[in-house]
């Protein structure tokens, strides 16, 4: 259910009331507008007479049940966007990135040049994977933990934050303690423990769409990571499976615009893997942005036909700065006033 506050209540009167929700076994969420307070109390289905007891309360100006099962991604619960903070920039609530790298750390000379030329060409967070779930239990599955001391020296560098998979619930404490943000893939998107795991390691949350995720089960998904504490995450569309087999996936562009209306998080669009080729990546990056994402992650290779792993979608670097300066162009004619600005943080 969803509590609105009076205008005029005091932090004191606020808090108590925090505290009823909490005595009866809900979880609150807080947030406030500049006129407007509301706090949701999340958990089990208030009965009527729970709902007219804080209906009742001074404090409380009215109570109207929470429609949505996804509870704490809905916007009843945040009608206003959730913006997530880094030092090289900001998404969500008008504010763009882009994460750019490997598919996969493969040498300490590959993902340092990839992280050069991904920042001098405008990405504002360095991709790269140490541990890798594949199809084929032959390929390659990345390099560990020395992939994580990689990215983390490409990090001290360059100054740019590192996303990175983590593929195992007892590999998320390992993984959090060098990534900044947490990647979970398609492959996992319905692996419960893992997300509850990430949930609770501190870091924001990359999560991707699963391969045949409604957009309704893909948040409740993302409801796992929130309702372990964590209320920084970004949703990704990267392409679902679908009949069509041209493209290594269909990238479901409608899921951007779809998201923003039910969800205050952050969506991106990974077009890397939804195109399957380096040649449909740039047109698929300029679809989700003209959608209205609040980012993209791209797959960045210094030599992709050397790549171990995803070698046709990645770009070189003539492309992707190519691809950096058609998005710029795209976002200042979407936003002539904040475009060129929110791209840079």
């Amino acid at each position: 259910m969803l509590l609105i506050v009076k205008r005029g209540v005091t932090r004191d009167e606020v808090e108590a009331l925090i505290r009823e929700i909490q005595r009866f076994g809900f979880r609150p969420h807080v947030s406030e507008g500049e006129e407007t307070t509301l706090i949701g109390a999340v958990g089990s289905s208030p009965t009527p007479e729970v709902m007219e007891h804080f209906r009742s309360l001074p404090a409380v100006e009215d109570v109207v049940p929470i429609s949505k099962p996804y509870k704490l991604a809905s916007r009843e619960v945040k009608p206003t966007p959730t913006v997530l903070a880094f030092p090289t920039g900001q998404t969500g609530g008008g504010h763009f990135m882009v994460a750019a790298g490997p598919c996969s750390v493969e040498s300490r000379e590959q993902i340092l040049t990839a992280a050069r030329f991904v920042k001098r060409h405008g990405a504002q967070m360095l991709r790269g994977g140490a541990f890798k779930p594949r199809t084929s239990p032959y390929a390659f599955q990345g390099l560990g933990e020395m992939g994580l001391e990689l990215l983390a020296e490409a990090r001290a560098e360059t100054g740019l934050p590192v996303v990175t998979e983590v593929t195992r619930p007892d590999l998320v404490e390992r993984v959090a303690e060098q990534a900044d943000v947490l990647q979970v893939g398609a492959r996992n998107a319905q692996n419960f423990a893992l997300l509850s795991e990430v949930g609770q390691a501190g870091k924001p949350v990359l999560l991707k769409r699963g391969l045949s995720m409604t957009l309704e089960e893909f948040l409740m998904a993302a409801e796992y990571v929130l309702a372990a504490g964590n209320p920084r995450v970004i949703l990704v569309e990267r392409g679902i499976r679908t009949f069509e087999r041209a493209t290594r996936f269909t990238l479901d562009v409608s899921a951007v615009p779809v998201l923003k209306s039910w969800t205050h998080l952050p969506v991106w669009v990974d077009p890397s893997h939804a195109a399957g080729k380096r040649a449909w990546v740039l047109p698929l990056a300029l679809a989700g942005v003209a959608a209205g994402a609040d980012g993209l992650i791209v797959e960045a290779h210094p030599h992709p036909e050397q790549a171990r792993s995803d070698a046709a979608q990645q770009l070189p670097e003539p492309l992707f700065a190519t691809l950096m300066q058609r998005v710029r162009a795209l976002r200042a004619a979407l936003e002539p006033a904040t475009g060129e600005a929110t791209l840079a943080g």
